[in-house]
């Protein structure tokens, strides 16, 4: 469920297409029919309801954030690539964090989707973007060695 949540959250915040949820949701349901949440979610036709069904039915106190954080980054670095207007991605950015599940929100690598914006208050592009940048790469680095993708 990690993973679904993690499209609902940006399916919600518009950076999926709803193609992309339904695309994803079709190859989590054939790797697992016997799942009565992913068969739920296949008959499911109102976006919104799916989003809540989603929303209300994970466990977040066994969410494996790992798995999620790193699924919800290689999304985002997917983003942040395709998105010329770094000021619009910070805006985004900072709705998505206000949607995370409460017990996310401030821990890293999510937190910085709260304060990555704020040196552009000043000009400061660059700043951002190195802050961005080093939150997208969090779960590819240990111990400062880039282990890659």
């Amino acid at each position: 469920m990690e993973e679904l949540l993690v499209y609902v959250l940006l399916l919600y915040e518009e950076l999926v297409t709803e193609n992309e949820y339904h695309k994803r949701l079709d190859e989590l349901f054939l790797n697992n029919p016997e799942n009565d949440d992913l068969l739920y979610l296949e008959w499911e036709t109102d976006l919104k309801k799916a989003i809540i069904y989603v929303r209300t039915h994970i466990d977040y106190k066994n969410l494996d954030i790992e798995q999620f954080g790193k699924i919800l980054m290689n999304k985002l670095k997917v983003v942040y690539v395709n998105c010329s207007d770094i000021k619009c991605f910070a805006s985004r950015m900072y709705r998505l964090w206000e949607n995370l599940p409460v017990n996310l929100q401030n821990i890293e690598p999510f937190w910085t989707l709260c304060y990555a914006d704020d040196p552009l208050s000043w000009g400061d592009v660059q700043q951002t973007r190195s802050i961005y940048e080093h939150m997208l790469d969090y779960y590819t680095e240990i111990d400062g060695q880039n282990i890659g993708c």
